[in-house]
């Protein structure tokens, strides 16, 4: 050390303490680089060599693992610069700048403080006064060359790191299912028992196309879902348990299971001093290698999933009688089921003189099948009738009664459930009793150790069933609150005439058949069958007519019904509408009359149309012609153009009826002969 350094420090700078700031980038350098530790800790003796009592050295340690390239997670740093900031400082020592602060902001912050409170700072080269101005300059193009570096050593590493992710050649921690070779390459697990799990878990997702339908499914079935350890004595290891819904969203989120190899799905960013780690879109991925290894899915079954996840965010309450009572008129919304396949049925409203009308339709096969809709139940009369049996059964005695009854069975399924639950936690009690039994044991001793899993795997089974049947049971039962008993009571004093009430909001009615109703299975047919289930578990069976056509609930008069039956026995449905509004006569509604009008009130009253009259008098359709005369289609076609046949117009698309013909026609073969003969016969003055 020479002379400019000790002359450097002065009696105001002994005064005060020496903090030696000691920092290695990560846990591994901190245990494999011991000699820089120790060339950290040796700057002490160049603080006593300066003049600083050894007792008034202080050691900030606190860091040893956290990078310099920010000081938002360091919290020694953060001491040190606060106590330079308070004045109680008198030199900071440090191996090199790289130990204090990889980070311009972070050093020229620590270099203003010192330069105005007046501390030194001390490197491996010499001492430094920041407030000097050959210093300071000094001080900041190390901290520059020091910022650099940590940016040269970045960009080989990222540069390294992509060169083999744009290979596919990158090896990253592989989710559940895959396994890498000893050649490093991705296989499937070996394991069966783990394959056929995540095969299990994407058919049931293509079954039931949700992820917590794919949970409630494997809970329900008592399934188990492998999970692989990431940290502990057992890292890497497998074990089984139950399928989560993050574990869910993680398989179908994630592009592996095609086969696909992805880098930089995910970004980093310090968001309020805390590093955070987020998704970015599919666009913004760094690397997407496809067809890199043998997968569970294909790609267009993963983009199909992804699409399908997003529809179910935008609809979170879809499952039956889960989404609150919303505005429209439909009395149902949300407690409709299908007859026909059991999926539940969605709304649909068109306008009807001015009001909404609801339709029920089930409509799961037009949009996961493109099939046509399942059926469309018609909700006016649907909701008519079950408005009138709500009525009829609300009485303030039947309620009394039902609620004195309800009150009995939540108490007895209350005292149930709490047993129940001391069930569970025996039961959950033992399973982690036994996990960690086997987590202690020696791997190698396979004997005790497969003994050990085996009992681990009873519990955490028998676990799952007491968990499975006591949240069943729980939901089965539902607790009426007192606000909602009270509102049951005060509601069934004057039902019909709040249900009657126009202007009792629809939001209210559907809230009051909530409180009384499970579900409403429809089924069309010859009527519409309902199946009304209540919540007691109480179920009734209505048979709804169907609501009569448009035409029905327009009647026609007798004398516009009789005058068409007339002019069809010589018009089509367009010809007769041409003559009826040429002689000035009106439909019901005063519009004019038009071929599709005509053809649904032939339809209504059962009216014969101009075809099937003139098949009774004994016209011939084409083909019928032609092959009692042996001839082609076109022929017959030409000879009706040419005038050599006799024929009708059948309908207003262009069918055609003949008379039986002349014995006078020509022969076969004789068409193109045809107009020559008809010129010829007319010269002569015969009439065809």
């Amino acid at each position: 050390m020479n002379q400019a350094d000790h002359d450097k420090v002065t009696a105001q700078h002994l005064q005060r303490a020496a903090y030696l700031y000691i920092r290695q980038s990560s846990l591994r350098q901190v245990i494999e680089n011991r000699e820089s530790t120790q060339r950290q800790y040796a700057l002490r003796e160049r603080a006593v060599a300066l003049g600083w009592p050894l007792e008034h050295i202080v050691v900030v340690d606190g860091d040893q693992g956290q990078s310099g390239a920010s000081a938002a997670d360091r919290v020694g740093f953060q001491t040190l610069v606060a106590e330079v900031g308070l004045g109680h400082v008198g030199i900071v020592l440090g191996l090199e700048v790289s130990r204090l602060a990889r980070n311009n902001s972070d050093w020229h912050r620590l270099l203003e403080i010192c330069g105005l409170i007046g501390t030194l700072i001390l490197d491996e080269d010499g001492v430094y006064d920041p407030a000097a101005f050959n210093d300071r300059l000094l001080l900041g193009l190390k901290g520059a060359m020091s910022e650099a570096e940590l940016h040269v050593l970045r960009a080989r590493l990222r540069g390294g790191i992509l060169n083999k992710a744009r290979r596919g050649a990158l090896k990253l921690p592989l989710p559940i299912g895959f396994a890498y070779r000893d050649d490093d390459q991705v296989i499937r697990d070996p394991d069966q028992q783990v394959q056929q799990a995540v095969q299990l878990f994407f058919a049931t997702f293509r079954r039931t196309g949700s992820a917590s339908g794919t949970v409630r499914r494997f809970r329900e079935q008592g399934l188990r879902f492998p999970h692989r350890l990431r940290s502990g004595p057992h890292r890497g290891e497998v074990y089984w348990g139950p399928l989560l819904h993050s574990t869910a969203l993680h398989l179908l989120h994630n592009p592996r299971y095609t086969g696909s190899f992805v880098f930089g799905r995910t970004r980093t960013a310090l968001v309020e001093g805390r590093v955070r780690v987020r998704d970015v879109p599919r666009e913004q991925w760094t690397v997407e290698y496809p067809a890199a290894h043998e997968g569970y899915i294909s790609l267009e079954e993963y983009e199909q999933n992804q699409q399908r996840l997003s529809e179910n965010a935008q609809a979170h309450a879809s499952e039956r009688g889960s989404c609150p009572p919303r505005e429209g008129p439909a009395l149902l919304q949300g407690l409709v089921i299908c007859g026909r396949c059991g999926e539940p049925m969605t709304l649909r409203y068109h306008q009807r003189q001015g009001h909404l009308v609801p339709d029920y339709v089930c409509q799961q096969q037009t949009i996961q099948q493109g099939r046509p809709a399942c059926q469309v139940v018609p909700g006016g009369v649907v909701d008519a009738a079950i408005g009138a049996l709500l009525v009829a059964a609300i009485t303030p005695e039947a309620l009394e009664v039902a609620l004195a009854v309800q009150a009995e069975v939540v108490a007895r399924a209350e005292a149930a459930d709490r047993l129940r639950q001391q069930q569970v936690e025996q039961a959950r009690y033992e399973a982690e009793l036994a996990q960690r039994r086997y987590l202690r044991v020696d791997p190698d001793n396979r004997l005790v150790a497969d003994v050990l899993e085996a009992e681990w795997n009873n519990k955490l089974r028998r676990l799952a069933e007491v968990q499975a049947e006591a949240e069943h049971q729980r939901q089965a039962t539902r607790v009426l609150r007192p606000a909602e008993r009270e509102a049951v009571l005060a509601l069934a004093r004057d039902v019909p005439r709040l249900w009657q009430d126009e202007r009792t909001p629809d939001r209210e009615r559907k809230r009051m058949v909530r409180l009384m109703l499970s579900d409403v299975t429809l089924l069309k047919g010859e009527q519409i069958t309902a199946q009304v289930r209540f919540r007691g578990g109480a179920t009734t069976t209505l048979e709804i007519a169907k609501p009569p056509s448009a035409v029905a609930l327009r009647p026609t008069e007798h004398a516009t019904i009789a005058e068409i039956d007339r002019l069809l026995e010589a018009y089509t449905d367009g010809q007769v509408a041409a003559q009826l509004n040429a002689v000035g006569w009106r439909s019901r509604e005063g519009k004019p009359f038009h071929g599709a009008l005509i053809g649904k009130l032939r339809r209504s009253h059962q009216l014969a149309d101009h075809y099937s009259r003139l098949r009774q008098r004994g016209l011939l359709t084409g083909d019928e012609l032609a092959q009692r005369m042996h001839v082609a289609d076109e022929t017959v076609k030409v000879w009706r153009r040419r005038g050599l046949l006799r024929a009708e117009r059948g309908s207003d698309k262009g069918d055609w009826l003949y008379y039986v013909p002349e014995p006078t026609l020509p022969g076969k073969w004789q068409r193109k002969h045809s107009s020559q003969q008809l010129d010829a016969q007319t010269a002569d003055g015969g009439a065809v």
